[in-house]
């Protein structure tokens, strides 16, 4: 007994140190900016730079439009696959197994390819290039997401709750945002968390379709200066997971209301 408590806890710890310690040597290099002490220095430079605020809030922006559209596509085709296609579900799971296999930088420069010539040409301007580019994360996202939806789908009796629904008179779309979405809120959660971490980190997308993203930002900084470029890693890292914090902290109330109803 006590040696299969031990293994566990062997394996656990080995994953900690694996994950944490090059964290810690990242964030002690980030703090040698200023010679023979340890300073914040190197923070209080990336924070005085107007281009990381504004490079954020734009990858941030990119990724709340990429939730809200791939949960449009995602949500009701895994629910008609469950419902009404389960001999399909192979074929499904192939396809958004795909961007495991396409490298993001065939995406970005068939993106390119596609979308910049008549009758298309959305390169040319700003708002249809965003468009282009959260096209793109929402493709490099899928097996993410769709795996978060595809899990949640299987813990619920679908076919039962739809039946339900049916009898009480409601239509389709009652029963998609009504019925099937809460109890899916813990699945798109997941699914929503890690679509951020991807889009706030990406970097090939944005850099070819030269819009001012995060991922670029951190690369351009990484060229030309040392102790910044930690900074901004630890910053991105702690930015990212306070996210993920506030999405649970947010959404943990109507997730216990909801389990409360079942």
């Amino acid at each position: 007994m006590r040696r299969r408590r031990f293994w566990p806890w062997f394996w656990l710890a080995l994953g900690a140190i694996y994950f944490f310690v090059p964290l810690l040597a990242t964030g002690e290099f980030s703090l040698r900016a200023q010679r023979d002490t340890l300073s914040l220095l190197a923070y209080q430079r990336v924070l005085q730079d107007n281009q990381f605020i504004s490079s954020f809030l734009f990858s941030l922006r990119m990724a709340v439009l990429t939730i809200l559209f791939g949960l449009l596509l995602i949500v009701p085709t895994a629910y008609w696959v469950h419902l009404r296609l389960p001999r399909w579900r192979p074929l499904v799971e192939l396809l958004t197994l795909l961007p495991f296999v396409i490298p993001v930088i065939v995406l970005v420069f068939g993106l390119i390819r596609t979308y910049s010539s008549p009758p298309f040409r959305m390169t040319t301007t700003p708002v249809t290039t965003d468009i282009l580019l959260v096209g793109g994360y929402m493709v490099i996202s899928l097996p993410y997401l769709y795996r978060s939806v595809d899990v949640g789908l299987r813990a619920m009796d679908v076919r039962s709750l739809t039946e339900a629904a049916q009898s009480l008179g409601a239509n389709w779309v009652t029963i998609l945002f009504r019925v099937i979405m809460p109890n899916l809120r813990t699945a798109v959660l997941t699914g929503a968390l890690l679509t951020l971490a991807i889009v706030i980190g990406e970097l090939t997308l944005a850099q070819y379709l030269a819009r001012p993203a995060f991922g670029p930002y951190m690369a351009l900084l990484g060229q030309n200066r040392a102790y910044e470029p930690a900074a901004l890693a630890i910053m991105s890292f702690g930015m990212t997971w306070a996210a993920m914090g506030m999405v649970y902290f947010l959404t943990r109330g109507q997730q216990a209301q909801i389990g409360g109803g079942h």
